[in-house]
């Protein structure tokens, strides 16, 4: 009994004590050409810049920010990206809603049910209580300070959340039956193999919504997004060349990426990616463990509304997990004045031996 008790919490302390967001870690230097207000504040609405042949300049430091769907309901039924609300399992609950006419404390979680009413523990088919990592009730870990959320848009795809891709699907993704067998055993072991928790290189959308920021460097023929979550690396070429056929080249972690513009929406196609076929810690697009295959293709959307708001609307095509193409949103916001910091995670795999996981 207590070994079952201890796998969960240490995959979690995994997952979360190298997301957890101290503000004064990253060294801090102003950065320049930053619009600001009079006494010195960002101003986030600001113009979107440009690069001089008038595209909209991504270049920057980015985390993640709140978005979502409002949601009517009491507290105690899901939650922000990364905090759950009240489980099945004794996860802490939410706090009250505010009264009413009073206006939402900053950054306050929306309240209400998620999709899956959070009245039982997910399932690969039944999100249920999406913010709890492992689908399992275990929610109430704050990921990071709460910040300005930015307003939702009833017309955009769902918004991902940070344990669950589709938990603000209606109906959750639409796995194959492949991909659910592959999840519900995932989530059987509490998620254990996740690359996040083992060293090793995360899918997409487990990158785009890290706490840990990221930065964009975009050069002419090329663009480089740097993660420092797990010194992740990505190379989008946008020489105008095409998208190779799949298994021409062989499988990369981070598969084989172009991009070119329309209007003012850069779009990322990438394909040759390591699949859920060639080891337990690949193929994960979430923590909780939805797989993709060797199959995948993903479409990404990259705009910059504003001068703080990058919006990233990410589409997943891939027959072998999923019965149809489907699209979720990510958003982040622009963090000024910091410097990325290391990310070591070169443990040789001895962190399951030693927490006595396995």
């Amino acid at each position: 009994m207590r070994s079952k008790n201890v796998l969960p919490a240490a995959v979690a302390a995994a997952l979360v004590a190298g997301s957890v967001t101290v503000a004064a870690q990253w060294p801090k230097y102003p950065t320049p050409n930053v619009p600001r207000d009079a006494e010195g504040r960002l101003l986030m609405d600001a113009p979107t810049p440009r690069t001089a042949d008038g595209k909209p300049d991504l270049s920057g430091i980015w985390q993640r920010a709140e978005s979502g769907p409002p949601r009517a309901g009491g507290p105690g039924r899901g939650g922000r990206q990364g905090q759950g609300g009240a489980g099945p399992q004794g996860a802490p609950p939410q706090a009250a809603p505010p009264a009413a006419g009073a206006a939402p404390a900053q950054g306050a979680p929306p309240q209400g049910p998620p999709p899956g009413d959070g009245s039982q523990p997910s399932t690969a088919l039944n999100p249920g209580n999406i913010n709890a990592p492992f689908g399992g009730g275990r929610g109430g870990i704050q990921l990071e300070p709460p910040t300005t959320r930015f307003p939702y848009d009833p017309n955009g795809p769902p918004v991902a959340t940070f344990f669950e891709a589709g938990g603000n699907m209606p109906g959750g993704l639409p796995y194959t039956p492949w991909a659910a067998e592959l999840k519900k055993q995932r989530l059987a072991v509490q998620a254990k193999e996740n690359p996040d928790a083992n060293c090793l290189p995360m899918g997409f959308l487990q990158f785009h919504q890290q706490p840990q920021p990221r930065r964009i460097y975009q050069m002419p023929g090329i663009i480089l997004i740097e993660y420092e979550a797990n010194y992740g690396l990505r190379h989008i070429y946008m020489d105008g060349r095409k998208l190779p056929p799949q298994g021409e080249p062989q499988p990369f972690w981070y598969g084989y990426s172009v991009g070119h513009w329309e209007g003012d929406t850069l779009v990322v196609e990438t394909n040759n990616l390591r699949g859920a076929e060639d080891g337990p810690s690949d193929g994960w697009l979430d923590v909780n463990g939805s797989p993709y295959s060797r199959e995948a293709k993903f479409t990404e959307r990259f705009s910059r509304p504003t001068y703080g708001h990058l919006q990233i609307d990410v589409t997943v095509d891939d027959p072998k997990s999923y019965t149809k193409p489907w699209t979720v949103r990510v958003d982040q916001r622009i963090a000024p004045d910091m410097e990325m910091i290391e990310f070591i995670c070169n443990e040789n795999q001895q962190f399951r031996r030693r927490v006595k996981i396995d």
